[in-house]
């Protein structure tokens, strides 16, 4: 551990000045920076309550924990329950969905800085969405005896091999921690082969499963009229070059469907401003949504709505004809299919989708998705834009699947109740 912290100190002071100069570009490494140091955040009110803490890497996470954290709150009052998350736009979501007094930055895994964050907290309970481990963080919750699960628990195809290979540094940490909920029957047995303990390993399945489809928001309210008689693409969560592939093809996609609509959501807010110098660029005719005042948004032909905004996308899917999701067409690992599948929408994504394999080959089983090589993205669009009826067909047999995989909330809290029990006794 001294070999783990040491060289944690060296890869900060090394990348100093990468640091320094985003935060003095971009201000998503500037936020909390207070926080992650270790000055626990006054506005944290938990009383004389101990805390349940739970931590949720970005915005994927924190949705998914949300029901978590609400049941949670709602059968043991006595505790406060407090969320941590590592991202600036997960932040923002945590807080405007459970309160600014209740989230914070998840802390630098330097021993000092977690021991300032577990004696403020004094947490009964430590929950740790997906696989965020950090191994300092583990070992001092363990010397202060709070117990740690692990939620919604994967190990992904790009990770997997990493935690093999380091299995002799892994399992005395992953020997600490008290439970692990996998999603699949393949996360538990990568969980086990790493070095997790059997006994404590067990298949709860996906949080996000169980995730309502959001309420209509201003912005939908605001966009039904004006696209109720449009065909919309929605492009949700584009990383780096697959607006390029979309732009490619958007010629042929408006010829041969003259009223499509675009409603293009890149990933990453820093991003924003780019894609919107690439639309410009490319003579496509496009309005951002933090610029729209209402004017309508089919004047012409080829018309793109930005979606330049946080936390609104899941809702906005709600209007589509089919959904691309992005971070699939090239190596990316995928977004959550289930955010459009709730709204009945059809879904395409490329066969990049290692993050959310379990959800997407229950889908795939179901005919309830289409997986589509680069090259042969634009035949899957135009087929299910120009079959709107086998289209909503396949939306609909998502929506069911999603609706009857859900159960791992009861599951998952029945087990975090567990742990609690025992704490107590």
């Amino acid at each position: 551990m001294w070999l783990y912290s040491i060289g944690l100190c060296v890869a900060l002071v090394a990348g100093l000045p990468f640091w320094l100069l985003r935060m003095a570009t971009r201000g998503k490494y500037r936020a909390g920076l207070a926080e992650r140091f270790g000055r626990v955040p006054a506005r944290l009110v938990c009383g004389t309550r101990p805390s349940i803490w739970i931590h949720a890497v970005s915005v994927g996470e924190v949705i998914a924990v949300l029901p978590l954290a609400a049941r949670l709150a709602e059968e043991h009052p006595e505790f406060c329950v407090l969320i941590s998350t590592t991202t600036q736009a997960g932040q923002r979501v945590a807080q405007q969905r459970w309160g600014a007094e209740r989230v914070f930055y998840f802390p630098l895994d330097f021993r000092w800085i977690v021991r300032r964050y577990l004696r403020a907290l004094n947490p009964a309970l430590i929950v740790l969405a997906e696989t965020e481990l950090w191994p300092n963080f583990i070992v001092e919750a363990n010397h202060a005896r709070v117990p740690i699960a692990v939620v919604n628990a994967r190990i992904s195809d790009r990770s997997y091999p990493r935690y093999r290979r380091l299995r002799w540094f892994w399992r005395p940490k992953l020997e600490r921690i008290a439970l692990y909920c996998a999603q699949t029957d393949e996360d538990a047995r990568r969980l086990r082969d790493i070095g997790a303990p059997a006994d404590r390993v067990r298949v709860s399945g996906n949080l996000k499963f169980d995730v309502a489809a959001p309420r209509s928001t201003a912005l939908v309210d605001r966009l039904r009229p004006e696209v109720s008689s449009a065909t919309v693409l929605v492009a949700g969560s584009t990383l780096d070059g697959e607006e390029k592939l979309l732009l490619e093809m958007w010629p042929e996609l408006v010829h041969r469907f003259p009223g499509l609509l675009m409603v293009l959501a890149p990933r990453h807010p820093e991003r924003f401003a780019t894609v919107a110098a690439m639309l410009a660029a490319r003579g496509v005719p496009f309005v951002r949504r933090t610029n729209w005042d209402g004017e309508p948004l089919l004047r012409e032909s080829g018309s793109l709505f930005l979606l330049d905004s946080i936390g609104e996308l899941a809702s906005v899917y709600s209007l589509a004809t089919v959904a691309f999701l992005g971070g699939s067409a090239f190596r990316g690992g995928g977004h959550n299919p289930l955010e459009p599948a709730q709204w009945g929408v059809p879904v395409v994504m490329g066969e990049s989708y290692e993050n959310f394999r379990g959800i997407v080959d229950a889908l795939r089983a179901a005919d309830a998705i289409r997986i589509a090589q680069r090259d042969k993205l634009l035949i899957e669009l135009q087929v299910l834009l120009g079959d709107q009826q086998a289209a909503r067909a396949m939306g609909e047999r998502a929506r069911a699947l999603a609706q009857n995989q859900a159960g791992a909330l009861d599951r998952t809290v029945a087990a975090l109740n567990g742990l609690l029990a025992e704490r107590e006794r």
